[in-house]
């Protein structure tokens, strides 16, 4: 309909190539244009002017040997000023960015290795940026954003490359578990030898009090049983725990059976081996 009324609708965001009689004559902006076509006027076709988006998939060989297939996403869109060169110089737009996102590629990833090529990834999506856009200026083209998506390495690389990293931490991992037993065992022996510290100290002011009690006891029987001598109450204390002692063990029912000499002569006996005991100690 429009052309019988030779008139044309351009859409937003599209520029028309008109043309008399084949040769193109002007770039038509959105909005309606008058298009005699009995003057031999036609439109040769319509460019857009988004922003369209091209993904590449190259396959290369790092520095290491390791084949990789890259995935490259070039986001373009033509220039209005240039709109006559991006539609008449090239015939297929996205087969020229794919051929030169290749040569970019597979020139820059093999001079690294696998591991700096997933670190220096922007460096290589820069390198393909600056070369599209000095060449696809030339067209008519802007090269708005190249980004290196995807990089996807053999899958026995990959299961390899899992493996480094689980024993990596495993090892981490082992070593954090020896320093916490490491620290244990020191905590725990820093307690046993701070509880043995404290064993001995309440034994040793045990020990004192008994013998305090006994020097007490001893002083106060002398003084109320005048004639008495500390030898003579120290014979009846002997034989005062000597009972107590008896007793306990039979009382027990866990003890073992203790064969000690009984009777009299024995208690003396014994009293006799204590002081002497005593005695022998203070000399050395």
């Amino acid at each position: 309909m429009g052309q019988l009324l030779c008139c044309i609708q351009v859409d937003q965001s599209q520029v028309a190539m008109k043309e008399t009689f084949g040769r193109f004559n002007e770039v038509l902006e959105p909005g309606c244009h008058c298009m005699p076509w009995i003057f031999g006027q036609k439109i040769g076709g319509y460019l857009s002017l988004r922003v369209q988006k091209l993904d590449v998939r190259c396959e290369t060989k790092t520095k290491d040997n390791v084949f990789v297939t890259v995935v490259a996403s070039v986001q373009y869109r033509a220039i209005l000023d240039k709109a006559v060169d991006a539609f008449y110089k090239l015939s297929n737009t996205r087969e020229q960015i794919q051929a030169y996102v290749f040569d970019v590629i597979r020139a820059s990833v093999p001079k690294m290795n696998l591991d700096d090529f997933f670190e220096q990834k922007n460096h290589v999506a820069k390198a393909v940026e600056q070369e599209l856009e000095k060449v696809m200026t030339n067209y008519g083209f802007e090269i708005v954003q190249t980004l290196i998506v995807d990089i996807e390495p053999d899958e026995t690389v990959k299961r390899a490359m899992n493996e480094i990293n689980a024993a990596a931490r495993m090892r981490v991992a082992t070593k954090d578990k020896a320093e916490a037993e490491k620290i244990l065992q020191i905590k725990r022996a820093e307690g046993e030898a701070e509880a043995k510290y404290l064993s001995g100290l309440g034994i040793a002011r045990q020990r004192q009090a008994i013998v305090d009690g006994l020097r007490d006891s001893v002083l106060a029987f002398s003084d109320n049983v005048p004639g008495t001598t500390a030898r003579e109450v120290m014979d009846m204390v002997l034989v005062t725990q000597y009972f107590d002692t008896m007793k306990e063990i039979g009382a027990s029912s866990k003890s073992s059976a203790v064969f000690l000499p009984h009777g009299p002569g024995a208690v003396r006996d014994v009293a006799e081996q204590i002081r002497n005991g005593l005695l022998q100690a203070q000399a050395h």
